[in-house]
């Protein structure tokens, strides 16, 4: 039984028939297709990036560093600067 077994698993299919091998013509089409759409994928990516600017920095930056002086300090809290010490509140629980 065995035998008979192995030599059928080993033999494989016979396809043997007129359309084996060949592809069908819808396969053609699903890859024209997914090409077409790649094409306009890459167009409208290409012109989104476009409108991307070249650097996000600020041209002025002044205004946003007058509201950042003295946010940078690291390590000191503020018993040691000498600023307002405020209560503890529900965002300050570990957690």
């Amino acid at each position: 039984m065995n035998h008979l077994l192995i030599t059928l698993i080993a033999d494989g299919p016979h396809n043997n028939g007129p359309d084996f091998g060949k592809a069908s013509p819808i396969g053609l089409v699903v890859i024209v297709l997914l090409l077409i759409a790649t094409l306009f994928l890459l167009r409208s990516m290409n012109r989104q990036l476009k409108k991307v600017p070249e650097s996000f920095d600020p041209q002025h930056p002044e205004p946003d560093q007058a509201a950042d002086e003295g946010t940078d300090v690291i390590g000191e809290g503020p018993e040691q600067t000498g600023g307002p010490t405020r209560p503890p509140g529900p965002g300050d629980e570990p957690g």
